[in-house]
């Protein structure tokens, strides 16, 4: 597996990790200043909007695992398909669960450290 790809591959642990504590900050370090993200019924939106959301949600527990389909690099760019499972732990007790297909953009920075730059979200609910 060649470096990069595995830089990718550990960005995506960490984000994962990160949500699950609610690091907030760790999780915000791994977007590019211009992130976007898409998802089913909402306009595009970026960081600020991001991080204005998690911080409604900051008692909600988060737990997610991603199976990376594939991962193509192309210089300072690359894209990754995975397909993401999530577990929304809410201060009630409560669980619901998203599931679904992802389409990620990413830029490698000057440092060479891999950020997500934009992010194609496709999660509804399942009962998985």
């Amino acid at each position: 597996m060649q470096s990069d790809e595995q830089a990718i591959r550990d960005l995506v642990k960490a984000w994962l990790v990160a949500s699950k504590t609610g690091d907030l900050t760790a999780v915000v370090s791994l977007m590019d200043d211009d992130v976007l993200f898409m998802v089913p019924g909402k306009a595009p939106f970026g960081k600020e909007a991001f991080v204005a959301s998690s911080k409604e949600m900051k008692n909600v527990r988060i737990d997610g695992t991603s199976d990376i389909q594939e991962i193509k690099v192309l210089d300072d760019w690359a894209w990754m398909r995975s397909h993401l499972k999530v577990t929304i732990t809410h201060p009630n007790g409560t669980t619901s669960m998203r599931s679904g297909y992802t389409l990620t953009i990413l830029r490698k920075q000057r440092g060479g450290n891999w950020v997500i730059a934009r992010d194609a979200n496709m999660l509804t609910e399942s009962k998985e």
